[in-house]
């Protein structure tokens, strides 16, 4: 009895004391949960660590001749554990004055005082991370590295940094929004280069250790990374810098002089089609005198193209009807009504009725849509077939993003009505991008053979080429040589002796054709659209240019005004510069044959005595007439034709000016009381009162002269 009681005894005291122990166990489980909680897990967290992407350095993009365009530099975020172990008090405060004194006279953005008392706080605080300085550029980071305390390294000095890298343009603003750039941050948008060939540059990212210290700040555990990321490739243009400067600068100071809202330029390789300059400028709303590199208005943007669409209407017309140069079409005084829509010339004809090449040199609307009206009013559609088999309507899958798609009406289309036909025939109703045009020209130089638009020339890894682009043929042809042959010798006709003359050159030609649109209407002022595209040199293409200026606020608007000195800039920079152009000196025949030289209307004893000087052949159909214009025929005579203006001012009538200098004109004008005022320069090409039209003393006349 005594033996099982001694047993039963012991049995509770063992259960007892576990019961002690169970209470004592779930009372510190709930101390530690409830009373102790915040404190543990925050140590916890003290001492997590996690893998943190290391941004690859991103490939470089170059220029076709080298030149750098866009690169990555490092920057630093720079921080000092100023309670790290390694850093007794005795070493700290032996050494916070000089690393202040370092700090503040490289970034001279706090005195030394203001770095020392920043140290000494974080000190005394127990911080274990304190931010030098953000966005150290890399020569900062070396000198840094040689300072007081942070000359130890991570472990013995505590300093400890982070690299990232940003996005720079050598070039600033030159083909900035060619270049692109990349949304990273989820802010703002991506485009350009950076974007299309992203793939290629951003590389592939590596894998740091870090680990959360006091203050939720991730510091690195180990100097190198666990896995070093690999640099992306580098890409080379098509892009010349040069003349990318040249066209930049030159399409701003064209927008200045004329107040326009924004404009756009492209240079194009005829034979590759590698994009050598492109400049899209917009006026700065915060700085109307300023213009920024917003939007890509050549490839991104579809508008009216005006009358640089009638060369894809002659050309259509040539091809389905075989219509030759030759062929008459009457335009009257310049105006022609279908139906109730009428249809106007930016200036008076010459003479009643043009030839086709007369047509698309002096731009006349009323010639071009009577001509395509008369084959194909009874079908239209075969009209709009054979722009789309040129490749108009669609667009050409260039390797930048955000391609507009162009529109060119169908006939099934709701909105097709009785004058659509003439409408688009000479560029409304139609919505094409600058670059698409400029292709169009660009092909008929190439002699029918449309390429696509090249942006990229090659991709390297580690300077060595592992990929070039070639030329991609978008349509081997557009139309039969008979059919180049005659659009060259229209273009080459603008510039001789049409709306383009003020392009002449002296040492080279070029081929191309002017464009005014009208593109709306603001406090009831028409807005207008100028454009000038073609290529260079004419004998020999190696280069096609198109021009745009839109809304330009000045009384000057008409494209061989305002586009034109921007595509003679560009094509006398191409040209001085590119020794494949020029001819071998040795291979220069002498020519002992005067040449005729361009020659303005005037008074016709001062012309008549310059030429015989010149050895220049002339003749005249009046000899007494005292005022001419001229005509250079053959590249060998001149031709001298009567103007009667004297006659005529005397009667109250306004003569024919076109041709005439400003000198004489003013002379003439303004002896009879007509007040003159006067755009551009040059011969006059557009007058604003018609000829034979009837004035008084003080009437007030616009000429345009180019």
């Amino acid at each position: 009895m005594e033996v099982k009681k001694d047993i039963l005894w012991r049995v509770y005291l063992i259960y007892f004391i576990i019961c002690l122990f169970g209470v004592a166990i779930i009372s510190k489980i709930f101390i530690v949960q409830f009373s102790e909680g915040d404190k543990w897990r925050a140590q916890a967290e003290s001492f997590s660590t996690k893998f943190f992407d290391i941004e690859a350095v991103r490939g470089n993009i170059y220029d076709a001749n080298g030149s750098l365009l866009a690169t990555s530099l490092p920057y630093y975020e720079t921080g000092m554990d100023v309670n790290t172990e390694a850093i007794t008090k005795e070493i700290f405060y032996d050494n916070v004055d000089s690393l202040a004194y370092h700090l503040s006279n490289l970034f001279k953005d706090k005195t030394q005082k203001e770095y020392k008392k920043l140290l000494i706080t974080a000190r005394k605080n127990g911080d274990r991370w304190v931010v030098l300085q953000r966005g150290v550029s890399f020569t900062q980071m070396q000198q840094m590295k040689k300072f007081p305390l942070l000359r130890k390294g991570k472990n013995k000095g505590g300093f400890i940094y982070l690299q990232t890298n940003k996005r720079e343009r050598p070039f600033q603003f030159l083909a900035a929004r060619t270049i692109g750039k990349l949304n990273e941050n989820g802010t703002g948008k991506s485009y350009g280069l950076e974007v299309a060939y992203n793939n290629y540059l951003e590389g592939i990212s590596g894998h740091r250790l870090m680990q959360k210290i006091a203050g939720n700040v991730w510091r690195p555990i180990n100097d190198d990374n666990e896995i070093e990321p690999e640099d992306g490739n580098d890409i080379v243009s098509t892009i010349d810098i040069n003349v990318q400067d040249v066209a930049e600068n030159s399409l701003m100071n064209c927008l200045k002089k004329h107040g326009a809202d924004h404009g756009c330029l492209v240079l194009m390789e005829i034979k590759t089609g590698e994009v050598k300059a492109i400049a899209n400028l917009t006026r700065n709303p915060k700085d109307t005198s300023m213009y920024l590199e917003n939007l890509n208005y050549a490839v991104g943007v579809a508008t009216v193209p005006g009358s640089t669409f009638k060369l894809p209407s002659l050309v259509a017309v040539m091809e389905d009807y075989n219509v030759k140069l030759e062929e008459k079409v009457e335009v009257g005084n310049g105006i022609y009504f279908f139906g109730k829509d009428k249809v106007a010339d930016s200036h008076r004809p010459a003479k009643p009725v043009y030839s086709v090449q007369e047509c698309f040199e002096q731009s006349s609307n009323v010639g071009i849509t009577k001509l395509i009206s008369r084959y194909y009013s009874r079908y239209p559609q075969k009209y709009i077939d054979r722009l789309y088999k040129m490749n108009l309507n669609s667009t050409m899958n260039v390797s930048l993003p955000g391609e507009a798609i162009p529109y060119i009406k169908n006939t099934s289309d709701k909105t097709w009505s009785a004058i659509s036909l003439p409408w688009i025939s000479y560029g409304y109703e139609t919505r094409i991008t600058p670059l698409q045009i400029l292709n169009f020209y660009s092909a008929i130089a190439n002699n029918g053979k449309m390429m696509r638009p090249m942006f990229i020339k090659e991709i390297r890894d580690r300077g060595k080429t592992t990929k070039i682009f070639e030329p991609e043929i978008i349509n081997p042809s557009i139309c039969s040589q008979a059919t180049v042959k005659k659009a060259k010798t229209m273009m080459e006709g603008v510039v001789i002796r049409g709306t383009g003359k003020s392009l002449a050159a002296s040492n080279y030609q070029i081929a191309g054709k002017t464009g005014t649109a009208q593109i709306g209407k603001v406090n009831g002022k028409m807005l207008y659209q100028a454009s000038f595209v073609g290529y260079f040199p004419a004998d020999n293409p190696k280069y096609s240019c198109i021009v745009v200026v839109s809304a330009p606020s000045g009384d000057a608007y008409y494209g061989g005004v305002v586009a034109g000195p921007v595509f003679k800039d560009v094509a006398d920079k191409v040209y001085s510069t590119s020794l494949e152009i020029h001819k071998e000196i040795n291979s220069i025949q002498p020519k002992y044959a005067t040449k005729a030289p361009v020659t303005k209307g005037g008074d016709q004893k001062e012309l008549t005595a310059v030429l015989k000087k010149l050895n220049v052949p002339m003749q005249s159909n009046n000899l007494k007439a005292e005022w001419v214009s001229s005509i250079t025929k053959d590249s060998t005579s001149v031709s001298l034709l009567s103007k009667n203006a004297e006659e005529m001012l005397k009667h109250g009538l306004i003569p024919d000016l076109i041709g005439m200098t400003a000198q004489d004109v003013l002379y003439l004008l303004e002896n009879n009381g007509v007040r003159v005022r006067l755009f551009g320069k040059g011969s006059v090409a557009v007058q604003s009162i018609n000829a034979g039209s009837s004035f008084t003393k003080g009437t007030q006349i616009i000429l345009q002269l180019i």
